[in-house]
């Protein structure tokens, strides 16, 4: 049986559905994309606008464009007098966190379904993640420093290539299984590495631990059987106990709610400070997820003491996500040997854009039947 998310599948009944679909995105229209589309789904009405801003709701935009509009595709850009909109049934976002619309009448005030992309990062933030802790562990940033001086190094000595260590038996936490934790740990496994799962709500049951939402073909963790240990919870000692667990590699994969902001701060990264037996320092830590879920200035002090001669501190980072973006220029973080930062580019690639269109043609289907659609947000969790 092929899975539920191959788009392959014929479907029959999918010239059945008729929708007025209005996609309102910062780039130029993908028309390969919107052509597959109309084909599976004649009767729906597709139209594109291309909006002129990218992390804001755009200003090209009318609410008179949203006139008989059924479903809107956006990242940002929707009407928010609701009431005028009686046949909106549908928003899909192209982002897999809305921490960004929930203060919005949509979200408020409405029951609206809303549904993300979640699902369509995994493969290519779980590379970008692996890519970066294998910089860091691999003394990258020094071999180009090297190379831009022409200088051919020495493996060993004050000022040498350093140590080295590969990943087989560390211990990588994953603080967030959702789709792109699950694929991290997919990834981690093939490189013999032991793989703990923290969840906000308990997942106690085999059938909690399955993943629900869309996955990209022979990716992920779909029945959540790779970790050797869950925990959960939003309070400090739940948190605190998966962080004991002698974490080498925490990736931050967690949504951005009220409970995760600044969830990470002075007491966790004293945790994960203490020297762990490869390296005599703490944890490298990824974040890839919202920048405030990290408290800078103890992020900081433990990446400056993992620096220094002698044992402890972080042994290093890699911040996709900052607060604020894009990050003061003044930030220390900036000049810290052991940091790498990105402005925010874990997710994109080639495959974002069909990946994400391939979730609303899933939904259109299940609209059709009936059926509970796929990665809708539930507004009492915030994601």
């Amino acid at each position: 049986m092929p899975s539920s998310n191959d788009s392959s599948i014929d479907h029959p009944s999918s010239t059945e559905a008729s929708e007025i679909i209005l996609a309102t995105l910062p780039f130029p229209e993908p028309t390969d994309i919107l052509a597959n589309l109309r084909q599976r789904f004649p009767n729906c009405q597709i139209t594109y606008h291309q909006t002129d801003t990218y992390w804001t709701p755009a200003t090209n935009v009318t609410d008179s464009m949203f006139d008989d509009v059924t479903i809107i595709v956006t990242f940002h850009t929707f009407p928010d007098n609701l009431a005028r909109f009686p046949k909106l049934k549908l928003v899909h976002f192209l982002s897999a966190g809305i921490d960004h619309v929930v203060k919005r009448e949509l979200f408020k005030e409405s029951k609206i379904p809303l549904t993300t992309s979640t699902g369509i990062h995994g493969p290519q933030i779980a590379e970008y993640v692996f890519g970066m802790v294998l910089a860091l562990t691999h003394h990258v940033p020094k071999l180009l420093r090297w190379q831009r001086e022409k200088h051919w190094g020495m493996h060993h000595g004050k000022g040498g290539y350093g140590k080295v260590f590969d990943l087989a038996g560390c211990t990588l936490g994953i603080l967030g299984y959702g789709s792109i934790g699950r694929q991290c740990a997919n990834v981690g496994r093939a490189m013999g590495m032991n793989v703990l799962a923290y969840t906000g709500t308990p997942r106690l049951t085999p059938e909690s631990r399955r993943d629900t939402g869309y996955i990209v073909p022979g990716t992920g963790d779909r029945d959540g059987v790779i970790p050797s240990a869950w925990f959960h919870g939003f309070t400090k000692p739940q948190l605190h106990e998966f962080l004991n667990q002698g974490i080498d590699v925490l990736v931050v994969a967690v949504p951005m709610t009220p409970q995760t902001r600044k969830f990470l701060s002075d007491e966790e990264f004293e945790i994960l400070s203490r020297p762990r037996p490869r390296t005599g320092k703490g944890a490298y830590v990824v974040n890839i997820a919202r920048g405030a879920i990290i408290d800078n200035a103890p992020l900081i002090r433990a990446l400056k003491k993992g620096l220094e001669e002698g044992e402890g501190g972080l042994a290093g980072a890699c911040l996709d996500v900052t607060d604020p973006e894009p990050l003061d220029k003044e930030s220390e973080l900036w000049d810290l040997e052991n940091c790498i930062i990105t402005p925010h580019i874990s997710g994109v690639g080639v495959h974002y854009m069909d990946r994400s269109f391939e979730i609303l043609a899933q939904n259109l289907l299940r609209i059709l039947k009936s059926e509970p659609l796929i990665n809708e947000v539930n507004r009492n969790r915030g994601y």
